[in-house]
């Protein structure tokens, strides 16, 4: 794999074009600077030592600004700049009094210590930097797996978040399917690694776990590419290897890798969590629906199944032919009640399954509403029905769905309404498609229970408690929904709930 840790990383960095061309401008004014200190020291008259702490000055901040070899060069310079023009004798390389050899020696030795201190300092203040830049990284990584709720895609995005948090061009969680790898890209450029690479990879991994302090990184790791310019890190639940990171990542640390590896890998088992959370929650909504279901329907089923029980122990006997009339037509009404509850659960498990098809018709709205209410006509009874639907316009939408959801609004207004009350029926077709509006003259809604009218069993709290399953305005939304339509409800200004629904589709004006 070679040299990755650290040190290397750090001599990279500094060799890159960016600091090359740093360091290169730094050393060029330390040399512009002994120039002017040069001129500027030989016309005043001043001591050697003042001359060589000058200079020692220029040497320390070439080491503070640049790297150490910058400083080194300009160390050796400006020992040439002191040995030629201010030790004697002057304009010369040789030095006539021993003494100035020890200076000059002294002077040497002490820029290049000091070249060497700063030069550290430097260095670890930057490494510091980088570390702390690596931190802060590390954390909006992490803060971005947390935000992240999608559990289809969350693998996906973790690899998106990671390559724009570390600005890695090229990167992809690879992780082992039943017939090959499932590899999810996340950098702005496809990386693609030979599933033999890998295998290979991922087998290696899955071998002794050992750190290494020095790269401050697990075993495991591997290098492929034509120049070996592609990193294989493993992704590790606890001490199991479940996949592999693979990133371009040339001028990136192992440590650094094996950090976001590690994230990425919290992400993986973060989203197996929540998506068996979902579907342990999905099975007890399921279970608390199927029990809920059962308790509401078991009286509704019997109270209609005894009813014609009745009805039809009573026709056995010897009755007058009104008595024989009422009995059969307490038992016809019945029946409709137990068509219109077996019906109900069967819409409820379509609406569930998302098997509703759609098939539009040219339709007017008058025919909707007549469809409705004939679905209904018995609940209906003692309701006198006020229409005011359009004639002149149709509208293309699936009319049996449609009237079918309208059917539960009607039948709702009808049992929150007082008897002998009228319902109030309108039909309109227009750019939005077709809206339909149900007004009744009950006793309104509770403002605090308008967000709960449509969901499933909800009864009012307060009011009257009318038969039936409860599923009616929940039927009414799911059907609307798969029509690409809606409905809400409000109380009416003139008193009474209002029920509207819009449902979209082309409108054209009915010929002849």
């Amino acid at each position: 794999m070679g040299s990755s840790g650290p040190d290397a990383t750090m001599e990279r960095a500094l060799m890159s074009p960016r600091f090359g061309g740093r360091n290169l401008a730094v050393l060029s004014g330390s040399l512009a600077l002994m120039a002017i200190l040069t001129v500027l020291l030989r016309s005043l008259p001043v001591s050697p030592t003042t001359v060589a702490l000058s200079l020692l000055l220029v040497v320390l901040g070439t080491a503070t600004l640049g790297h150490l070899w910058t400083a080194i060069t300009a160390s050796l310079v400006a020992m040439l700049v002191f040995n030629y023009f201010f030790l004697p004798p002057i304009r010369t390389f040789t030095i006539a009094d021993p003494q100035n050899w020890i200076a000059l020696f002294a002077f040497l030795v002490v820029s290049v210590i000091g070249s060497n201190l700063s030069a550290a300092a430097q260095a670890r203040a930057r490494e510091a930097d980088r570390r702390r830049s690596e931190v802060g990284r590390l954390f909006d990584l992490t803060r971005d797996v947390l935000l992240t709720t999608d559990t289809a895609g969350a693998v996906e995005a973790v690899a998106r978040h990671a390559a724009r948090r570390f600005e890695l061009a090229r990167i992809a969680v690879c992780l082992p399917a039943d017939h090959g790898w499932r590899v999810l890209q996340g950098g702005g450029q496809p990386l693609e690694v030979s599933p033999a690479d890998l295998d290979a990879a991922l087998a290696r991994s899955r071998g002794a776990l050992e750190f290494d302090a020095r790269q401050r990184a697990y075993g495991g790791h591997a290098r492929v590419g034509p120049s070996q310019e592609i990193a294989l890190v493993p992704l590790r639940q606890g001490t199991r290897a479940v996949g592999l990171m693979a990133v371009d990542g040339a001028e990136t640390d192992l440590g650094t890798l094996d950090a976001i590896a590690g994230v990425v890998a919290i992400a993986i088992e973060r989203a197996q969590f929540l998506a068996e959370r979902d579907a342990a929650e999905l099975t007890r909504q399921r279970a608390d629906l199927s029990a809920t279901l059962l308790a509401s329907l078991s009286h509704d089923l019997r109270t209609p199944l005894t009813a014609i029980k009745v009805a039809i122990e009573n026709l056995r006997g010897d009755l007058p032919a009104e008595d024989r009339r009422v009995q059969a037509d307490a038992g016809a009404a019945e029946v409709d009640r137990l068509t219109r509850l077996v019906q109900d659960i069967l819409d409820m498990a379509r609406v569930d399954a998302g098997a509703i098809r759609i098939e539009r018709q040219w339709v007017v709205p008058a025919e909707v509403v007549d469809a409705a209410a004939a679905q209904v006509h018995r609940t209906l009874a003692g309701h006198p029905l006020e229409v005011v639907a359009d004639e002149q316009l149709e509208v293309e939408i699936d009319p049996r769905l449609v009237s079918a959801a309208l059917a539960h609004v009607l039948e709702n207004a009808a049992q929150y309404s007082p008897a002998g009350r009228p319902i109030h029926v309108k039909g309109v077709a227009g750019g939005d498609g077709l809206t339909l509006v149900v007004t009744d003259r009950g006793p309104g809604l509770d403002p605090h229970e308008l967000n709960h009218l449509f969901e499933r069993f909800f009864r009012g709290r307060s009011g009257k408690v009318a038969p039936g399953s409860g599923m009616g305005l929940s039927i009414t939304r799911g059907l609307l929904t798969a029509a690409g339509g809606r409905v809400w409800a409000e109380n009416a200004p003139e008193g009474g709930a209002r029920f509207s629904m819009v449902v979209p589709g082309r409108v054209r004006r009915v010929e002849g």
